[in-house]
């Protein structure tokens, strides 16, 4: 959720300019295969981050239907894309748990998941879910699914293209790089906010998953070519298949649910397609637009999405304004900090500031398990220019860590703490440096600082 928070619209024209791809290669999957996936209203796209697929779903292809995800903020943050795009049409937004879906049984006849099921670790939890809400003869598109290759040593981490050093970067060209990977480029960075990823998934796992759920499918591999290095491989396996066991890639499928396809309602009453999260009854839609069950369970429209997590997970994620954490996109986040921080930059859910040398905060912890200090924050090329970028911090006056960078971009910094009710957060980071024009000293940003239960 933090992720999608921070990541779905943070640079907003490189965000944008990304789904567009993701929506192409997604559109001609789709293309491919219109026959046998037939009917799509009502639609649902899980794992659907700022709802971009979602909008092609409604727009494109005429669907209408529904985009689900964690996060609430991606969500919303997804209106600019209907206003940029200058698009009729709007899924509705739901935030919502992939294994606890808030739908009715058969209620679905199309749903679609992207580059998401590889972060459960028990995939068929979700394939589960899927079918319940699925209709007879509706179908589940997943896209962009990792296949595990047969040809890695699996003894380096690889980062995202964009932190590559110029050595990985060379390897990376010519193809080799994948020979070495331990997973897929750049899932270690997602890693560092806690997003589990199970790379674990060959072909025929893949395979066996989906026929145990579903009466018919089509698969597309679509496997790597860069450089030299994979070029030969590929070309020497003779077809997809097997180029896809040797390499990997991603995997798109067209799975079936058994039955025969009958046309479902439109969405003028879609809160008759859903159930509460709660208790599994039925909800209703009210005068000021708040869904509600008999149980006691609500969620009100807040900014255009629907928050129908179970009550005690939506408690946890969305706590509103808590003392143990300071999210710069929250204007309330101020009163946290102390010395040292210049002024709000960025946009959407990616709010940072600038530190100089130094800067301190405070935090109060909220929960009585043993704390753990999470901070997130972003190194400048030009702080790597003046030497090797080290980070030290102190809670209570005591150091807790100090950590050497070793790219330019995101970083993640964690230490467990003392036992405290109050933690007074001193970060200090060297070297600094300046820019023309601009009176100010700066090291690095930060974009969040919170506390988290430490694992036990």
């Amino acid at each position: 959720m933090e992720f999608h928070n921070f990541a779905s619209l943070g640079d907003t024209d490189r965000a944008i300019a990304h789904y567009l791809d993701e929506n192409s290669r997604r559109a001609s999957v789709i293309q491919a295969h219109r026959e046998f996936i037939g009917p799509m209203t009502p639609f649902l796209e899980i794992g659907a981050n700022a709802g971009h697929t979602s909008y092609m779903l409604a727009n494109q292809f005429g669907g209408q239907g529904f985009a689900l995800d964690l996060s609430a903020d991606a969500l919303r943050h997804g209106i600019v894309l209907q206003e940029r795009w200058q698009l009729p049409r709007a899924p509705i937004r739901v935030a919502g748990d992939a294994v606890n879906l808030p739908f009715r049984d058969g209620s679905i006849q199309f749903v679609m998941a992207c580059q998401m099921l590889s972060q459960f670790m028990n995939i068929e939890s979700v394939f589960l879910e899927v079918k319940r809400v699925l209709a007879p003869g509706g179908v589940f598109l997943f896209t962009e699914e990792p296949l595990r290759r047969l040809l890695s040593l699996r003894i380096y981490r690889a980062p995202y293209q964009d932190r590559m050093k110029p050595w990985e970067r060379k390897l990376f060209d010519w193809g080799l790089l994948g020979y070495l990977a331990r997973d897929v480029i750049g899932a270690e960075q997602e890693e560092s906010f806690g997003i589990r990823q199970n790379h674990k998934m060959y072909l025929a796992d893949w395979h066996r998953l989906v026929t145990r759920h579903f009466s018919a499918h089509r698969y597309k591999p679509f496997v790597p070519e860069r450089g030299w290095g994979e070029r030969l491989v590929k070309r020497a396996a003779l077809n997809e298949w097997r180029a896809a066991r040797l390499l990997g890639g991603t995997l798109a499928a067209m799975c079936k649910k058994a039955g025969s396809s009958t046309p479902l309602p439109s969405l003028d009453r879609f809160e008759t397609l859903l159930r509460c999260p709660d208790c599994h009854g039925d909800l209703v839609r009210d005068a000021a637009d708040t869904l509600a069950c008999s149980c006691g369970y609500r969620a009100p429209n807040e900014g255009g999405v629907y928050n129908l997590l179970p009550a005690r997970t939506r408690a946890e994620l969305y706590p509103g304004d808590r003392e143990d954490v300071i999210d710069f996109s929250l204007p309330s986040h101020t009163a946290r900090l102390g010395e040292g921080w210049y002024e709000l930059e960025g946009e959407y859910g990616n709010k940072y500031r600038w530190i100089g040398p130094h800067a301190t905060a405070v935090l109060r912890r909220a929960h009585t398990a043993p704390q753990r200090l999470r901070i997130r924050g972003f190194a400048h090329q030009f702080q790597f220019d003046k030497g090797q970028p080290v980070i030290q911090v102190r809670a209570n006056g005591a150091l807790v860590v100090q950590q050497t960078l070793e790219r330019v971009g995101l970083f993640i910094i964690e230490a467990d703490l003392p036992e405290a009710e109050t933690y007074q957060i001193e970060i200090a980071a060297a070297p600094s440096w300046t820019v023309a024009d601009d009176d100010r000293t700066f090291t690095v940003n930060i974009g969040m600082i919170r506390l988290v239960d430490a694992e036990s």
